[in-house]
């Protein structure tokens, strides 16, 4: 094609989808409505399926100017070259009421390359898969706030990365392009990609004074104990010295209700906050999938390995996706599982502060408010131990940090770490793993390290500034 000719013929096919897209909506007896400037699109088309009173089919039809990537031709020595620039351009969002995964939309871009993005929610999925089943539930916007069945309703939720996505996807992309039944598209067909994937698990709560009550501790404990390492930990990554990039916690506690945390590596997240004030959400978003290793087979050597490889944006790998969000939100609930309210009683303490006999040998009381056991507890305490317990050089690191190279210091060190760990397990505030070097962390000790750990923090919060 002549350079002259791609202009004029380009604009023939954006007018092409916007004239079809008027006729589509007509035929349905939906709006075609033209937006300029800022709108909510969310909230003008509930009001419109509330005016319609739609159940399902096109709702509606919304025409925006977006500035969007296209592809420009550009001089070059020798030749010109196609090179990718945003240009204004028409976009049409097409909603729809599909029957089986609710309210959807179609983003599609009417400049060459025609990109088309659908946004589907798959809570929204989920509700018309239990209804047909008659499972009862009580959904509120995109959560469930009662469910009469949740194992049944898991097992249903599982079942959605599984889905042959790229045949449901085409079969909406022919409703509204028609480009694609044209002879120089006739044999081409949509690469689907996952942009953004969120997934998201719920911990329901059977009062809202509960959640009130333990919520503020939950951020409090996320802020304060969950270093860089623990959130790379939680994505399943570690902290390489050649990793590069940020790891950022933003806490938003001033909006309460609506308070949350977010915790960011590059352009991937983990969040918590609360919905309607009866359920905690753990989500992770992922936008950048290769950032996560996943197992798949390769050929290497002539022959089929299992190896471990960065994880692919293709909606084949919308399974892989399921595994990597789902670990990661059941690690960081594992951590926060150490959050308790204050339950050790004054009898309790009070036994703490005096001297007991362990394996012949009588071991000194904690002092449970004073600098070094506290530093000592928040250690011990740390999410990045939840999983896998906690060592001896795990404690060291935490406490004196990295591991010194004169040989007899670092003896003494370790020998010190021992006498620590010793203590908190003749107090009965850590127990051994078996057949392990490694310690974990008893009810007894998530309950009074945890105590004191909330009254020093919150009843006495100028002296630790000032200690600070």
């Amino acid at each position: 094609m002549l350079r002259k000719e791609f202009l004029p013929f380009v604009e023939k096919q954006s007018d092409a989808l916007v004239a079809h897209a008027r006729a589509l909506a007509e035929k349905a007896g939906a709006p075609y409505e033209r937006l300029q400037g800022r709108h909510n699109k969310e909230k003008l088309i509930q009001a419109l399926i509330r005016k319609r009173n739609c159940a399902d089919g096109l709702v509606a039809v919304l025409c925006t100017q977006e500035c969007c990537r296209t592809v420009k031709l550009l001089h070059a020595q020798g030749r010109p070259q196609l090179v990718f620039r945003p240009r204004p351009q028409r976009v049409l969002y097409y909603y729809f009421l599909d029957p089986e995964f609710g309210l959807i939309y179609l983003r599609l871009q009417t400049w060459f390359p025609f990109t088309m993005q659908v946004y589907v929610n798959g809570h929204d999925w989920l509700a018309r898969q239990m209804a047909q089943q008659r499972l009862g539930f009580v959904q509120h916007d995109n959560a469930f706030s009662q469910l009469d069945q949740p194992d049944q309703a898991q097992r249903l939720a599982d079942r959605f990365p599984h889905l042959d996505w790229v045949k449901i996807l085409d079969r909406w992309t022919r409703q509204i392009n028609p480009l694609l039944s044209q002879a120089w598209l006739r044999q081409a067909n949509y690469y689907w990609v996952i942009d953004q994937a969120e997934y998201s698990t719920d911990v329901l709560f059977r009062d809202r004074a509960s959640l009130a009550t333990l919520y503020p501790r939950l951020l409090d404990h996320a802020l304060l104990h969950f270093s860089a390492t623990d959130i790379l930990t939680f994505l399943g990554r570690r902290l390489h010295p050649l990793f590069d990039g940020e790891v950022l916690t933003d806490c938003k506690k001033d909006r309460l209700p609506g308070a949350r945390i977010k915790h960011r590596v590059k352009n991937n997240w983990l969040k918590m906050y609360d919905k309607f004030g009866l359920i905690l959400r753990i989500e992770t978003v992922i936008n950048q999938p290769r950032e996560f290793k996943v197992r798949r087979r390769r050929l290497r050597g002539g022959r089929q390995q299992l190896l471990w490889c960065p994880m692919n944006k293709g909606v084949a790998n919308f399974y892989h996706y399921q595994h990597v969000a789902q670990a990661a939100n059941q690690r960081y609930l594992d951590a926060l599982a150490v959050v308790v309210l204050p339950t050790a009683t004054a009898k309790q303490a009070d036994r703490l502060s005096e001297p007991v006999r362990y394996r012949g040998r009588t071991r000194r009381g904690l002092q449970l408010l004073r600098d070094q056991e506290q530093r000592l507890f928040r250690a011990v305490l740390s999410g990045q131990h939840r999983l896998l317990g906690l060592r001896n050089g795990d404690l060291a690191l935490a406490l004196y940090g990295p591991q010194p190279a004169d040989p007899v210091v670092r003896r003494c060190r370790t020998a010190r770490v021992s006498r620590l760990l010793q203590l908190l397990r003749a107090h009965g505030l850590l127990a051994k793993v078996p057949r392990s070097h490694r310690y974990r962390v008893t009810e007894k000790g998530e309950a009074i390290m945890g105590s004191a750990l909330y009254i020093r923090h919150k009843m006495f919060p100028n002296e630790l500034q000032e200690a600070g």
